[in-house]
């Protein structure tokens, strides 16, 4: 369970720290590296090559998405980090979200305190921290894939529904920033996905999905910094998948974001998307996404 620093808990969470860890103090540099990444099974990515990525980009804080471990087997997966706050799903081997920093939580929140039916669904995980760009909620989600006509897509709704409200209070909060980010599954527009006319109808390019984006962006004032960033051009995609040459022919779907509200918009200094060189090099059927923030 959680066990500092919280405000709001689960048996499905905890907040773990290294052996020894002490609170850290941001870098004298006013920056703050985030990655964002759904890992496809933690274990897994490590197999595949994780750890060297990690030792190029140095991340201040990893949100991860599709875990899929206990929290024993995180901890190992991630021994650059001394504080992680992760939520397991109640179904084994599916979902989880974690957030790995550098620097220890204030507090750690999990689900969504107006709607308890993703308590345990190992989703959404956001804490509270002090940063070298200021104070900040971080968040790391992990929306459903969904299917037409399906009970998953109804509960796909449901959780957007859940993030509106949520989106609402972090924006109007006073005086700290907040940042969401994560594999998402939708793509917001024609732009994010290689295939979009062969998607229109499928879940992840729906209308009424693509409708909260909306809502986030035109009436909370959120930004998509890595849309700000790249401009109104295709991609950059970040998911591909295993199957044929969708990664060869780059034929895949920006689904994985970084969403600030507009304080910490303004202080994006670089954004990338760390595409692996080669199929044979990818670590995960994501990239990381990446931003840098300075003071």
């Amino acid at each position: 369970m959680i066990t500092a620093g919280t405000s709001r808990s689960t048996t499905s969470g905890v907040v773990s720290r290294a052996p020894g860890s002490v609170r850290a103090v941001p870098r004298a540099k006013k920056s703050l590296v985030v990655a964002t990444v759904n890992v496809n099974g933690v274990r897994a990515a490590v197999r595949r090559g994780m750890q060297p990525w990690i030792d190029e980009r140095q991340p201040d804080v990893l949100l991860l998405q599709e875990v899929r471990a206990p929290d024993e087997e995180l901890r190992k997966a991630l021994p650059d980090y001394p504080f992680i706050a992760h939520t397991e799903a109640a179904a084994k081997g599916r979902a989880g979200v974690a957030i790995a920093a550098k620097t220890d939580f204030s507090a750690v929140r999990t689900g969504f305190a107006h709607d308890a039916h993703f308590e345990t669904s190992g989703r959404w995980i956001e804490a509270d921290v002090e940063t070298a760009v200021g104070p900040l909620t971080l968040v790391s989600a992990y929306v459903h894939s969904g299917e037409v006509g399906t009970p998953q897509q109804e509960d796909k709704y449901r959780f957007l529904d859940a993030m509106d409200t949520r989106f609402a209070e972090l924006a109007a909060a006073d005086g700290r920033e907040a940042l969401v980010a994560g594999d998402l599954n939708i793509g917001h527009t024609e732009n994010d996905i290689k295939n979009h006319k062969g998607n229109r109808g499928k879940a992840g390019f729906l209308e009424d999905e693509r409708a909260h984006f909306d809502h986030w962006f035109d009436e909370l004032g959120w930004v998509d910094v890595q849309r700000r960033a790249a401009g109104d051009v295709p991609g950059p995609y970040a998911w591909w998948s295993w199957r044929g040459q969708a990664f060869d022919n780059d034929s895949g779907w920006r689904i994985d974001y970084q969403l600030t509200t507009p304080g910490l918009a303004a202080k994006v200094a670089d954004v990338r998307t760390d595409r692996a060189p080669t199929y044979a090099e990818r670590w995960s059927d994501h990239a990381p996404v990446v931003v840098t923030y300075r003071g």
